[in-house]
């Protein structure tokens, strides 16, 4: 019998606190629940943000006032920041990692998407944990994916994935803002299911990611259409992934 498959995405406001620093417990969380369901013979891909955050701790500001510069500069100096973070909890852990950057073109039919399946195959085929990220400093603007959600989506997508996972900083989507006492968390939505209403506007500062909640919810229906089963649920939340995956009532469901 095959081992079941599962990609967790965890994005910048996860892993971020207030002042928009990493803070290392989230992480050292997330490992800990990956580790988990290695244990548990289910195979865990990460998709994680966060390189342009751990780029711009590390540089405070850049010279250049090219948005798209800038951005490459943050993320080249970030990604292996973020690399050495995740390398040392894994290793507390028992365990192995790798870093698989991707472009959008590499996903397309052909030679680049069939050298992507073999690179992740043969990762998991070996027991190390695939952490996929874009490939920022050379991504082509017209080629970047929407956020790491869609990069998410076409991860779960080409490895066949059991189960996709979009960790935010609230506990689902609500029908109204998260915060407000007449606002309910909604547990299960179907893919064709009318919500787009209740999600809420956000502004975002540079460095913070380009994913938000509308985003999720259009990648998480479009998902759920390829009979890949995907929640949101809270990152910060303790436990949060092996209780999604126990079937308990956390987060919000996407199915088809």
């Amino acid at each position: 019998m095959s081992k079941k498959r599962v990609v967790i995405k965890v994005g910048t406001n996860v892993m971020t606190n207030k002042d928009n620093r990493i803070v290392g417990p989230i992480l050292n969380e997330l490992v800990r629940q990956i580790a988990e369901l290695y244990e548990n013979d289910i195979e865990p891909i990460l998709v994680s943000s966060g390189s342009a955050i751990a780029g711009k701790e590390v540089l405070g500001d850049c010279s250049s006032d090219d948005p798209s510069t800038r951005r490459q500069i943050f993320s080249a100096v970030g990604q292996p920041r973020m690399m050495r973070h995740y390398y040392s909890l894994f290793h507390d852990h028992g365990m192995r990692c790798a870093q698989v950057l991707a472009t959008k073109r590499d996903f397309a039919p052909g030679k680049h998407r069939e050298n992507m399946i073999n690179c992740y195959e043969g990762l998991m085929k070996e027991g190390v944990v695939p952490i996929a990220n874009e490939d920022d400093a050379v991504s082509l603007k017209m080629s970047m994916f929407s956020d790491n959600d869609e990069l998410a989506s076409l991860v779960a997508e080409l490895v066949q994935a059991d189960a996709l996972i979009l960790l935010t900083d609230t506990d689902g989507l609500y029908t109204g803002h998260p915060d407000d006492d007449d606002s309910e968390k909604l547990t299960q939505v179907r893919h064709n299911q009318n919500v787009e209403k209740y999600v809420q506007k956000s502004e975002k500062g540079e460095g913070e990611g380009r994913g938000g909640m509308k985003s999720k919810l259009k990648i998480a229906k479009e998902t759920a259409r390829k009979d890949i089963p995907t929640f949101i649920a809270n990152g910060k939340r303790k436990n949060v992934i092996v209780e999604l995956l126990e079937g308990k009532d956390v987060g919000t469901r996407f199915y088809a």
